[in-house]
């Protein structure tokens, strides 16, 4: 029954790639299309409004520039919404100004679309500070991300000189894509029971007769572009364990699908923008045979029971139920987990902190890939980082200058490459093992032993790779950990970003190479192969010595 609960939602996730895929096509092909009579008129007046008349391409340095400026003010105007949130409108329940460590950490989580939460979202926030930094957050963090998708792919697939604008694809990622879906998403999930007001907490009387305060708000309005964004930070602190924010089976897939959908769409899309379909289906395959590995062992792992609770004689028909909702079980819970962490959203319906030494070494190994689907637009970007790498060690092995879509691939591209894929561990292990030199990491463990490196190694790990989910055992609303993850944060959006769209504008440039019969061919199924071994390699080779200290020692100590 479970795996048959798995595959119908594998299934619809087929079923909506090529149609929202071929629609991202169509809104950031700047090719007149059915959909301008709609959008037009709404986004010219924004244009209007930001001034912004030359809407010309630009090189990859002012796209560049153009993205970080505008993540920069809208940065500042957040942090200065949550330092003052007390004063301002909607704050029924009088909840009091954020911390100032606290309020770097989530302006800087909720701009580089991590949404890692030291608070706990129905008491350390207003209605204003939920939807005015939080929801605009959401927004313009997945906007970006997608924007910088399209861009690469512009830069390796198009004969121009340009990346395009950043600000007409900002624009386009918002009117035309992340609203409505929004809009659809938050009305079916009002249908479904979860709260959408403005109301105060209610107060209740229990049977026992004691009172109980029940959080309410605009819960799904932001449920909705918190999976749409690949965001993650829940409205309630339990996120979508929540019975508001994923009250049954069916919003589960719901959200189950909508966090999953753009991520996957856009290897069609990038197919589209390639002339070459083949080459979208073989990101896409390599993708989900990544995905499948991990789900397996994640299902497996959870279904098994805990090996210590087991030994005990207790029965584990029902497998390690701890930390998961009766109403998902474990076919459910391991989905989403899997999902949440391939997609880097961060949401979860089941506490990861809970699951056995194998199924949470699923979610960090997912983050430590980084490419597993991923975040929306940035996890297909990675990937064809990966995608160019693996084509740069056949053409060494061959002893062909390496080409990929026609262009070939030299030293500055790979220096690039280079530094997208080291830093990504660096600013994993380096913050890890500081933490465990210092009283300031050590005194927020809460579970000695091997699962206590696995809880200061998966905080790092989510803010490198923008995840936001958590080992909840962990306290680490201190400044210690507010501050050195909202660095990681930081760092683990920005460089690579930085670093991918310059190979984007130096690939832009380069002159088209006709195919030829010597021409190492990137679509067919011995390159996925080919892509699938390169990023275990890579990720094996950096990551695996840290696993074995944590989950993996963890899970030996129980057999």
């Amino acid at each position: 029954m479970g795996i048959l609960q798995i595959a119908a939602v594998l299934i619809l996730l087929l079923l909506l790639v090529k149609p929202l895929g071929s629609y991202m096509y169509h809104v950031f092909s700047n090719q007149p299309n059915r959909t301008d009579k709609l959008f037009t008129p709404f986004e010219n007046v924004i244009y209007g409004i930001a001034g912004l008349k030359n809407r010309s391409g630009m090189s990859w340095k002012k796209y560049t520039l153009s993205l970080i400026l505008t993540n920069i003010v809208l940065v500042v105007l957040g942090y200065i919404i949550l330092r003052v949130q007390k004063l301002l409108p909607l704050n029924p329940n009088g909840i009091d100004n954020m911390e100032p460590t606290l309020s770097f950490n989530t302006i800087i989580s909720f701009m580089t679309n991590t949404n890692l939460q030291h608070y706990s979202g129905e008491s350390g926030l207003t209605y204003f500070s939920q939807m005015a930094v939080i929801m605009m957050m959401m927004f313009t963090s997945a906007a970006t991300g997608i924007v910088v998708a399209i861009a690469f792919i512009r830069g390796i697939t198009s004969k121009g000189n340009t990346l395009g604008n950043f600000f007409v694809d900002f624009v386009k990622a918002h009117t035309r894509l992340l609203l409505p879906l929004a809009v659809v998403v938050t009305l079916i999930l009002v249908a479904l029971q979860v709260p959408q007001t403005f109301g105060a907490t209610v107060q209740a009387t229990t049977l026992q007769g004691d009172v109980q305060s029940i959080a309410r708000g605009p819960v799904a309005s932001l449920v909705s572009i918190k999976h749409l964004g690949t965001n993650g930070g829940g409205f309630f602190g339990v996120n979508s364990s929540h019975p508001f924010e994923n009250p049954n089976p069916l919003t589960n897939v719901i959200e189950i699908l909508s966090m999953w959908c753009i991520p996957a769409a856009l290897t069609y899309t990038f197919g589209k923008f390639a002339r070459n379909q083949k080459q979208g289906w073989v990101i896409f395959g390599a993708m989900s045979m990544l995905f499948l590995m991990f789900l397996s062992l994640a299902y497996y792992a959870e279904s098994q029971g805990n090996p210590a609770i087991n030994a005990l004689g207790i029965d584990a028909a029902q497998g390690s139920m701890e930390g998961k909702e009766v109403r998902f079980g474990i076919a459910q819970s391991a989905l989403f987990t899997t999902v949440t962490t391939a997609a880097t959203t961060g949401t979860v319906n089941n506490m990861h902190d809970t699951l056995t030494p194998l199924g949470g070494l699923v979610p960090l190994g997912q983050m430590m890939l980084n490419c597993v689907f991923g975040g929306d637009g940035v996890g297909l970007v990675n990937m064809l980082m990966y995608a160019i790498l693996g084509v740069f060690l056949c053409g060494l092995m061959v002893g062909r200058t390496p080409e990929f879509l026609g262009r070939k691939i030299e030293a500055r591209e790979m220096k690039l490459v280079a530094i997208a894929i080291l830093a990504h561990p660096f600013i994993i292990l380096v913050p890890t093992a500081i933490a465990f030199l210092t009283d300031l990491g050590r005194g927020s463990i809460t579970n000695p032993g091997y699962h206590g490196i696995s809880q200061v190694l998966y905080e790092f790990t989510s803010s490198a790779a923008n995840n936001g989910s958590g080992f909840e055992g962990l306290a680490d609303n201190t400044p210690f950990w507010n501050i050195s993850t909202g660095l990681v944060m930081l760092f683990g959006r920005y460089i690579s970003i930085i670093a991918l769209l310059g190979v984007a504008g130096s690939m832009v440039k380069k002159q088209w190479i006709p195919e030829t019969i010597g021409t190492f061919r990137t679509d067919n199924a011995l390159y996925t192969a080919i892509l699938v071994g390169t990023v275990f390699i890579i990720g094996a080779l950096t990551f695996l010595p840290v696993l074995v200290l944590g989950p993996i020692a963890e899970h030996l100590t129980l057999r």
